[in-house]
C-alpha cells in the first residue's frame, strides 16, 4: 500500500522562494529587452531609407531579369541576391528594419541646383522616363554632358574596386558622378547591369557620401568616356 509523501512546512517555504526567484528573473530579462532601442525605417532615418533603396534597386533589377530573361540572367540575380542579404546586415547593424525595401530611387528631384550647371550641360534636361529604358539605351549620349537628369543615386551594395552599374550604359562607360551636397565627385568605369542610370559600388559610394548617409539626393551625373 502507497503512502502519500507530504512535505515539511520548510521545504514548502523553500519551494516558493524558489519559484519567486524565478518569476523575478524573468521579470528582469523582460524589463531588459523592453529598453532596447526602437528599430528605425526609412520613414524616420536617413540611413535607413538610404539601405531600403538600395535594396530596393536590387530587387527591382531582380524581378526586371526575371520578366526578360537572357543567358546571363541566373548569374546576375545570385550576384544581386548575395548583395541584398549584405545590406541586410548592413541594415541590422544599423538598427533599421531588416528587409525594409524602398522602390523607385529617382523619384526625388532636386528643385534647385546647388551651384550653376556646367557650360556644356543640355540646356533641356530630358524627360524623365517612368519605366527604365532597356540596356544601352543611353549609350549614344555625348561625352561631357548631363545624363538623367534628377536622378538620385545610392549604392549597390557590391564590393571591388570603384566602380559602377547601369541600366543606360554598357560596360565601359566612364561616368563621372557629383554629390551636390558636398561637391565631392568620382569618375568611375560602368562594370554590370543594374535597375537605374547609376548605382555606385561601396568603394566608389564611399569617396563621395556624406558621413551616414546612404542616399544622394541632389547629384550630377556625366557622361565622360
Amino acid at each position: 500500500m502507497s503512502r502519500r509523501r507530504t512535505l515539511s512546512p520548510k521545504k514548502k517555504l523553500a519551494l516558493l522562494v524558489g519559484a519567486a526567484a524565478v518569476a523575478g528573473g524573468g521579470a528582469f530579462v523582460m524589463a531588459t529587452t523592453s529598453n532596447a532601442a526602437p528599430v528605425q525605417n526609412a520613414s524616420n532615418s536617413t540611413v535607413c531609407q538610404g539601405l531600403a533603396t538600395a535594396l530596393g534597386n536590387n530587387q527591382t533589377f531582380i524581378d526586371g531579369q526575371r520578366a526578360n530573361p537572357d543567358a546571363q540572367s541566373q548569374a546576375r540575380i545570385a550576384n544581386r541576391d548575395a548583395v541584398i542579404a549584405q545590406i541586410k546586415v548592413q541594415q541590422a547593424a544599423s538598427n533599421c528594419k531588416v528587409g525594409e525595401s524602398a522602390q523607385g530611387p529617382q523619384a526625388a528631384q532636386p528643385a534647385k541646383p546647388a551651384k550653376p550647371a556646367p557650360a556644356q550641360q543640355q540646356t533641356t534636361a530630358p524627360a524623365q522616363q517612368t519605366t527604365p529604358p532597356a540596356q544601352g539605351a543611353g549609350g549614344g549620349a555625348a561625352t561631357g554632358r548631363q545624363v538623367c537628369a534628377g536622378s538620385t543615386v545610392t549604392l549597390s551594395g557590391e564590393g571591388g574596386a570603384p566602380a559602377a552599374s547601369s541600366n543606360q550604359f554598357p560596360a565601359g562607360t566612364k561616368l563621372k558622378v557629383t554629390n551636390l551636397d558636398n561637391n565631392k565627385s568620382t569618375t568611375v568605369q560602368v562594370t554590370s547591369v543594374s535597375g537605374s542610370c547609376a548605382l555606385l559600388n561601396n568603394a566608389a559610394f564611399e569617396q563621395v557620401r556624406e558621413p551616414g548617409k546612404f542616399l544622394i539626393r541632389r547629384a550630377l551625373i556625366e557622361k565622360v568616356g
